[in-house]
């Protein structure tokens, strides 16, 4: 099969819930449908909803339960997946099982998760501080191999024909996993028939030490901020590397990576929108947003704008608990002298890659990561707006698709054919 670039576009959309709460005729689903029938028409392989577990911090007023939402969406779409984005540090694997195995169950093999293991949001779960990135991965890495016994634990002929067509089980096929860990002590087995996808798609969002570890062993496609192409040869060398040792074949973890992009229908007015960006930056609000990605706690209230962070500053980045990939990639910002102004301005972006210009110049800059080998996925936002729905469908991707990067359809009804990934042969745990 030839190697095309998959496209995920985020399911949420304007009006917010806030706005829309304000009507009771109105849904949150609502807007989001508008997304979902966008971005099926458009040929987007998936759909994709974050998550963050507290009240106030950035981009999570108004967040709802992913789960329940791609779920409500399942029955809106038949063609595109979908990705719910769930932590393994607050969650329970039998519990995690059977919601992804439902979720792959009632959308027809559509179902992806995004696992996360948090970085904030310990205050909502029980006394105690949040774990250290790598207690919580060890959890994760827990978590999954339940999960993934759990899945399995239906053997082949467990559900099968009878002879007048109805279904027939063979109680002694399903097995129980009596997995008895660190964390964990579950007999099982699943109490929900086999999935469509065998298990839905794996999705990893981590860049420390301890998240790379997890996603080259387990992921399929792991999620992250690469805001330059040195980062992300660095990462995907580093990752894949890693996959190989544990047996797994080269082009394994697929990269999925966040796109920030400016359009416009000239290369003049892209940069006028960038300018006009900047200058609608609140700087002094932007110090406490750059402390944040260096993990906190700094007092950056009297440091100069247009002069360098001193290299004092740098945290140490294995105390930190919180976002270890954020304050990798800021630290290296300030080593590399970028003053306070440009890592508000960088900020913005929390890391990821941005980029502005023509649709054309735009397909220019995703084409050189896909050809490098590291880019496999990308995200597309701002289907819910007109004008930027116009600039990602009828010019973004009808250019990919020209260059014959991005596939003109969907290959199959599950996610895993459209993302070109093998279906499970058994254990992966």
């Amino acid at each position: 099969m030839k190697r095309t670039l998959a496209t995920i576009a985020g399911a949420g959309g304007h009006p917010g819930p806030y706005e829309l709460a304000l009507d009771p005729r109105q849904s949150t689903l609502a807007t989001a449908k508008i997304v979902a029938e966008r971005a099926e028409a458009a040929r987007i392989d998936a759909l994709f909803v974050p998550d963050l577990l507290v009240f106030g911090a950035q981009g999570t007023i108004g967040a709802q339960e992913p789960l329940i939402f791609v779920a409500a969406l399942s029955q809106v779409t038949s063609k595109a997946g979908l990705i719910a984005t769930v932590s393994t540090t607050f969650h329970h694997p039998f519990n995690l099982a059977r919601l992804f195995g439902t979720l792959d169950h009632v959308s027809n093999g559509r179902a992806a998760w995004n696992l996360v293991t948090s970085s904030i949001g310990e205050q909502n779960f029980g006394p105690g501080e949040l774990p250290s990135p790598e207690q919580r991965y060890a959890r994760a890495a827990e978590t999954l191999e339940v999960v993934h016994k759990l899945w399995d634990s239906w053997r082949p002929g467990a559900l099968r024909a009878g002879p007048d067509g109805q279904a027939v089980l063979d109680p002694e096929l399903v097995e129980p996993i009596r997995h008895h860990g660190e964390y964990f002590s579950v007999e099982g087995p699943i109490n929900i028939p086999p999935l469509p996808q065998g298990r839905p798609v794996l999705i990893q969002a981590g860049q420390s030490t301890a998240g790379i570890a997890l996603g080259a062993r387990y992921a399929e496609v792991v999620f992250t901020a690469l805001p330059t192409l040195a980062d992300a040869h660095e990462f995907t060398d580093r990752i894949r590397g890693q996959a190989a040792a544990h047996g797994r074949t080269p082009d394994l973890p697929l990269i999925f990576s966040s796109f920030h992009a400016t359009f416009g229908a000239t290369e003049a007015e892209a940069q006028r929108l960038v300018r006009e960006r900047l200058e609608a930056i609140d700087y002094e609000k932007g110090r406490g947003l750059v402390a944040d990605m260096l993990g906190g706690g700094l007092d950056l209230s009297e440091a100069k704008l247009d002069e360098p962070l001193p290299e004092s500053l740098l945290p140490d980045i294995s105390a930190i608990n919180r976002r270890r990939g954020r304050a990798e990639i800021f630290s290296r910002l300030i080593r590399e002298r970028r003053t306070l102004r440009e890592l508000i301005q960088a900020a913005q972006d929390t890391g990821h890659w941005s980029a502005a210009g023509t649709p054309e110049q735009l397909a220019d800059a995703v084409q050189e990561r896909f050809e490098a080998g590291v880019l496999d996925v990308l995200s597309l936002g701002g289907l819910a707006d007109d004008v930027q729905h116009d600039f990602v469908v009828n010019g973004l991707l009808h250019e990919l698709r020209r260059r014959g990067i991005v596939k003109e359809d969907y290959r199959g009804p599950t996610l895993r054919e459209n993302l070109g990934l093998a279906r499970p042969s058994g254990d992966l745990s």
